[in-house]
């Protein structure tokens, strides 16, 4: 009983206190809180503990904190007597030593999320530290045996029965055969002081909203020895990789991290995977034997699971670990590559064979990018007619030409490359090779001399076809290995494995489209460092997250071709120097979404890309209403600019066409059209409507509403004109509360909220009256979107117009954000507030993201109207805009846009009402369709807005490449208003991810 200690910590250190207990294998861990605050780890140890064993990690904590590095360890608290340890009589009478930690604050690395590579980074330089902290500590009791020391691991050989499943106990004995192999190498490292236990029980983590996570101390030093310091990397090593989603990559994070710290030698790297899968070994045989004596304690067996999913995770690429860490420390991924880069590099030009027989150094060079290419239409499935037709208008103007290396293209869409469960997990996109495009049958001769070590003929679609792999000898001995692809597959039969070949003998030609995977005719050139770790089945792409490894393992080939590295080499966008020129080129107010800007080059449907090819959900985005990039829209635009484009003062049917299509889907009465180029522009043209047509000026509008950013829309618009540096409102405008009945002045369940926020409008008129004005009108986003994605209360609306209406104003509905069926159930949001508007406005998705604007009004407004000068608008209802935007309106139609915006928008209004249950940070989710809002607060009750966690979640979804954004007064609604062709699977990512995020321990222990 944990109580019976109070007494003990009292009399000895002057401590009360309450205590609970924490966990431990062997010793007893109390964490003590005292009435004073001051928080205390108490440890108990196990009877007949050896109390040298106590001093030592006594003085190696306090050598820590004498040492100039910065290392979190905890400090030793002295008793009332001086004393690092007491002996205290347990509840049995027995004697056990005590002493007592000032305790660190942080959350275990074990629950803590997200374990972001800034985390494991910074945890790799925070064991570096520590061993420069603990230079030159020494005690006796370092030099002991015991079961946890790495040096002395081969014990569990003896052990290996009590593992039942023989699969899993022969693996053991492959990982401890390893292990021996490489112990003599480890024993001639020099020993220091080690933590030995560096776990995730035994590492504190935290973060902030808007700080990276970071570690903030090292705890428990109860297994030090005296060892060499790869050790403690490799067993932090293995349990940074348990269940990690890319093991790999955070191991060569955390050893990255370290070397930058403190440089480790290439036989030392060398080291650390072997040691970190004996440290599993270890782990699972002791905790099966542990659990024999202790069956009913969940401590002992704790890390099971993880580890075998680790140790027989097929994914991982056990014998390209080590060559990954090389990279990682920026050496060559091998002792032997090293070698071979230089006798490559030494080679004078024209030492090689020409490939293809003849010269290539004056063949074009031609971009299939993100940046340079539109193939494939659609980037998640490269039609056969594409592949067949790579390239075809540069071979129309010459037979060979060049494909880069190291370019990211989109044209490797099968499932294989892509490296997770959803469309915008990471694929495998940065091309490997080079190629050389030239007719079928082109003979291909061996560059250098070499012999056949793999013939292969990959029948798959989209696969090599003929392949073959040939092994290079320097004049030193090193290997080194080229690999042709896309050859026909006769020479499966003309060349033998082991068969050498001389430079310049012909072994092969290039395939038809009909054998080498539907290309065009070309070869895939790609030279290798080495293949033992690779196999036969060399990636030809690889995931533009792992492009460095990949560069280092697969070099530029262009040697082979006797060209220099830069003319086959893609230069990518200086994403930085981006940012630079649109800082030195435009205003500071332009600015860009989330603290880590995203440059985005393709879209297609509601996916996004970067340049390197990682896709994005767009959850965000409203303008291209029908998907980025619709074939539809390509093809109209694209013909109709070989036609004609002109305006409004000349006949063409396309005029008319659009203005019958949106009136078919308005109200009767809403009858003539007028094109413009913008919403904001319409905005300002109903505004001229509604004051022809009344005589006044005066215009009443909701807080916090946006319609444009021209000069009349920022002067009704309050988002804008009551922002910092605005100009504030207008002598002519009056606002009242948006109606938000969540978070605003009036709160359902009030039953009377439409009532009470419609009543401000009869003041608002007042006021107007008061100052001698005249109405002309109220405006309003019918569902404010930049006030928080409010849907308005049953009723609201239609008290509102008829109150605007008795003054002889007219009613406007700016429809941007919610018109053209995105609400699902709805055409247009006024449908929903059950009302007929007099004007209705839409803009931006109207196009897709072509620059058009329409107003829509009656007939007897229009007559108002035409009383004045003639309206004219020079691009506005142009021949392509109003092209564009019937097709748009045919799409929605056609492809049952509206009906998917219906079924996936209930979809995520469930989810996210699902999620609202779990976080108490989701104070409401609100809307129709596909306008969605999830407000987040610090306090149910009082509905505080959560400004900080709103952004926090914002760019956590970009880093999850999912794209939304914020609104509302306070920042603090989630805004997901994606285009109208997202998915159910896309909706699952979203609401799987946010639920992770919520969940995640910056955001449970933020103080905002």
């Amino acid at each position: 009983m944990i109580e019976h200690w109070i007494e003990g910590l009292y009399q000895s250190w002057g401590i009360k206190a309450q205590l609970s207990a924490l966990d431990g294998e062997f010793d007893l861990n109390i964490k003590a809180e005292s009435t004073d605050g001051a928080r205390y780890l108490v440890k108990i140890m196990r009877p007949a503990c050896d109390v040298g064993l106590v001093e030592m990690q006594c003085g190696a904590l306090k050598h820590i904190h004498t040492s100039a590095t910065s290392v979190n360890v905890p400090v030793v608290v002295k008793s009332t007597m001086g004393h690092n340890v007491e002996t205290l009589l347990d509840e049995k009478g027995n004697a056990r030593l005590v002493w007592v930690l000032s305790f660190l604050e942080g959350v275990g690395y074990a629950s803590f999320t997200p374990k972001s590579q800034h985390l494991i980074g910074h945890l790799g330089c925070s064991i570096a530290h520590l061993h420069t902290a603990l230079e030159g500590f020494e005690h006796t009791s370092l030099q002991r045996n015991f079961k946890w020391n790495l040096m002395q691991a081969a014990w569990i050989n003896d052990h290996l029965s009590v593992i039942a499943d023989s699969d899993r106990r022969d693996l053991l004995g492959s990982v401890m055969l390893d292990y021996s192999e490489h112990l003599d190498s480890v024993k001639a490292l020099p020993s220091f002081a080690i933590h030995n236990d560096i776990n995730d029980y035994n590492l504190l983590a935290d973060a902030t909203l808007t700080d990276e996570p970071v570690i903030t101390g090292i705890v428990d030093f109860g297994d030090m020895c005296a060892a060499p310091r790869v050790c403690d990397i490799a067993i932090a090593g293995a349990y940074i990789m348990l269940d990690h989603p890319q093991p790999e990559v955070a191991l060569s994070a955390l050893v990255a991290a370290y070397h930058a710290v403190l440089p480790l030698s290439a036989s030392e790297i060398a080291l650390i995977y072997p040691l970190l899968r004996c440290r599993l070994a270890v782990s699972v045989v002791n905790s099966t034997i542990e659990a024999l004596t202790r069956p009913d304690d969940p401590y002992v067996t704790i890390s099971q699971g993880p580890v075998w999913r680790l140790l027989e995770n097929s994914a991982v690429a056990h014998s390209l670990i080590t060559a990954r860490l090389r990279v990682a420390c920026g050496l060559a991924v091998s002792e032997s590559a090293t070698r071979v880069g230089g006798y490559l590099g030494q080679l004078p030009r024209g030492s090689c064979a020409e490939i293809i027989g003849v010269e290539v150094g004056n063949a074009q060079c031609h971009s299939l990018s993100i940046e340079g290419c539109s193939v494939p239409q659609d980037p998640f499935d490269l039609m056969a007619s594409e592949a067949r037709a790579l390239g075809d208008d540069v071979t129309d103007t010459a037979d060979v030409w060049l494909g880069y290396y190291n370019e990211p293209r989109l044209i490797y869409t099968d499932t294989a490359f892509r490296q997770g469960p959803s469309k915008v997990s990471n694929r495998r996109t940065v091309h490997l090779g080079v190629d050389v495009f030239a007719p079928a049958a082109t003979q291909i001769h061996a560059p250098l001399d070499g012999v056949v070590c793999v013939i292969e003929n990959r029948q798959a679609s989209l696969d090599y076809g003929g392949m073959v792999v040939l092994e290079h000898t320097t004049p030193s001995g090193d290997n080194f290995y080229s690999l042709y692809g896309h050859l026909n597959p006769e020479v499966c039969q003309k060349l033998q494995q082991g068969q050498k070949l001389k430079v310049g003998e012909v072994f092969a030609e290039l395939g038809t489209q009909e054998h080498n995977g539907g290309w065009a005719p070309h070869l895939h050139l790609q030279l290798a460092m080495g293949i033992e770790g690779l196999g036969t089945d060399w990636p030809g792409v690889a995931n533009p997250d792992e492009r460095e490894f990949w560069n280092a393992m697969c070099p530029n080939p262009a040697v082979l071709l006797n060209l220099p590295d830069e003319k086959l080499c893609f230069t990518s966008v200086d994403e930085s120097l981006v940012l630079q020129q649109r800082r030195e080129d435009f205003g500071s107010n332009l600015k860009l979404s989330y603290s880590k800007p995203v440059m985005l080059l393709r879209g297609w449907k509601h996916y996004l890309f970067d340049q390197w090819g990682r896709p994005y959900l767009d959850a965000y985005n409203n303008v291209p209403h029908v998907g980025h990039a619709h074939p539809r829209l390509q093809s109209l635009v694209s013909e109709q600019l070989r036609r004609l484009n002109t305006n409004t003062r000349y006949l063409h049917p396309a005029q008319s066409a659009l203005a019958r299509k949106i009136t078919s889907k308005t109200p009767e009465h809403l009858c003539v059209c007028y094109f413009v180029n913008s919403g904001s522009e319409a905005n300002e043209l109903a505004l001229r409507l509604s004051r022809a047509h009344t005589g006044g000026k005066d215009i009443v509008t909701p807080d916090h509403g946006y319609h444009g950013n021209t000069t009349g829309a920022i002067d009704i618009s309050a988002y804008k004109f009551n922002a910092p540096g605005g100009v504030g409102k207008p002598d002519w405008v009056q606002l009242v509360d948006i109606p938000d009945v969540y978070g605003g002045k009036f709160r359902q369940p009030d039953a009377d909220c439409a009532e009470l926020y419609a009543d401000q409008v009869d003041d608002a008129i007042a006021k107007i009256n008061y100052a001698g004005g005249r109405l002309a009108g109220f405006i309003a986003e019918t569902f404010p979107s930049v006030g928080g994605q409010i849907v308005p209360p049953d009723g609201y609306l239609d008290r509102v117009y008829r109150k605007i209406r008795a003054a002889n104003g007219v009613c406007i509905a700016d429809e941007v954000q919610t018109g053209l069926g995105r609400l699902g159930e709805y055409y247009f949001a006024f449908e929903q507030q059950k009302v007929l508007p007099d004007i209705i406005v839409l803009g931006k998705p109207i196009g897709n993201g072509h620059p058009i604007g329409v107003v829509v009004t009656t007939q007897e407004i229009a007559n108002s109207f035409a009383q004045g000068p003639e309206f004219f608008s020079t691009f506005g209802g142009s021949t392509l805009s109003c092209m564009v935007a019937k097709e748009v309106l045919d799409i929605v139609d056609d492809e049952g846009l509206q009906k998917n915006a219906l079924h996936v928008g209930n979809q995520a209004l469930e989810g996210f009402a699902v999620l609202k249950q779990k976080h108490a940070v989701i104070g409401d989710v609100r809307g129709i369709g596909l306008f969605i809002g999830v407000a987040f607060v610090t306090d149910q009750e009082q509905r505080s807005p959560a400004t900080g966690i709103a952004a926090y979640v914002v760019n956590r979804l970009r880093e999850h490449r999912i794209l939304a954004g914020l609104e509302g007064p306070d920042n603090n609604v989630l805004k997901i208003r994606p285009p109208l062709t997202i998915g159910a699977d896309d909706v699952d990512m979203l609401l799987e991810t946010l639920d992770l995020i919520l969940s995640e321990t910056a955001v449970s222990q933020s103080n905002a």
